[in-house]
Order: C-alpha cells, then structure tokens, then sequence
C-alpha cells in the first residue's frame, strides 16, 4: 500500500478556510470500500484505533513536558476501550486532545484550540473514481499559530507529525480493508 504527499481536498470542510493556516500537510492512500459502507463514523474510530504504540509513550511526555505551560493535555485514561465504545464520533465530542468539530458522510474535523495553536485534521473519503467501491482516503492536518510558542512548540513536533500521520493513514486502511 503506497502513502504519497497530497494537498487538502477541493471539498473538505478546511478549504473554506484554508488561507487562515500556518502550516498544512495532506497524506493519500487508496482503499477498497467492499460494501460501499465506510463513512466518516468509521473512519473516526479507526484514526483512534490506529496509532502506533509508541506514539502513546510520546504524547505521555509530551504531557508531562508541556503542563507547566499551561497546555492542554489528555487525561490518563484507564480505559481507552471503553471510552472509545461510547464515543459518538458526533460534533462536540471529545477524547483527548481530539474534538469532533464537523462532520459530514464523507469528512470528519477533529482537533483542539490551545493557547499557543490550533490543530484540524481531516480524514476525507474521495469518491471520485468511477468505481462505487474504489476510493481514497486524504488525512490532512492544519495549524494556526497563535503566539511565538506556538511556532517554537512546533518545531520539534514537526518530523514526528510527517513520521506518525503517514503510519496511522497506512494502519487506517489496513483496518478499513482487513
């Protein structure tokens, strides 16, 4: 499965307001769709059900590193599975650092509004091909910088971001086909 360098999709939610970006990336894979039945639901809960483990650890000391800041961390959660099975996937709702902020049958937003940035991923499904069942999946990220940390936060950030999206697209689909 090839995971190649995209641009943010024509018709996602982001581009009405994609001028407002400090910094956007876009990753593409394609996928089969067998019964034609994966939306923007499923796409959710596989994009939380797909991270590498070590991102976990990473993201663990990030909180640790970034609370005397004053920024927002996810809580330890004893019970991911569960708090998964109840999750919604709707506008509004919440795990971790993740909000939904929109959603559509072919998109879902999600993300958070700190002090220092604002974060969006897009986790588009393009219809497009002539096939009913062949389609691709676009995971976009975008972030507003809203002071000096923001810019300097980010910079370490950065190579994990392009190192860690392309692995969760490729764990999407695997999930999504599989």
């Amino acid at each position: 499965m090839k995971i190649i360098n995209s641009v943010l999709p024509v018709k996602s939610i982001l581009k009405t307001v994609e001028n407002q970006f400090d910094y956007v990336d876009s990753f593409q894979g394609n996928f089969v769709d067998k019964n034609g039945n994966i939306g923007s639901t499923e796409i959710g809960k596989y994009f939380f059900e797909s991270g590498p483990k070590w991102v976990d650890k990473l993201l663990a000391f990030r909180n640790i590193l970034v609370r005397p800041f004053g920024l927002k961390t996810s809580r330890n959660v004893a019970d991911k599975q569960k708090m998964l099975d109840n999750f919604k996937y709707e506008k509004g709702e919440q795990i971790g650092l993740f909000k939904v902020f929109d959603k559509t049958d072919d998109e879902i937003i999600l993300g958070e509004d700190d002090k220092h940035l604002n974060f969006r991923v897009s986790l588009f499904i393009d219809k497009q091909n002539e096939s009913r069942n062949e389609k691709k999946l676009i995971l976009s990220t975008t972030v507003k910088f809203n002071n000096w940390f923001g810019r300097l936060y980010f910079l370490p950030v950065r190579p994990f971001h392009k190192l860690i999206v392309p692995l969760m697209l490729k764990e999407i689909i695997k999930k999504i086909e599989y």
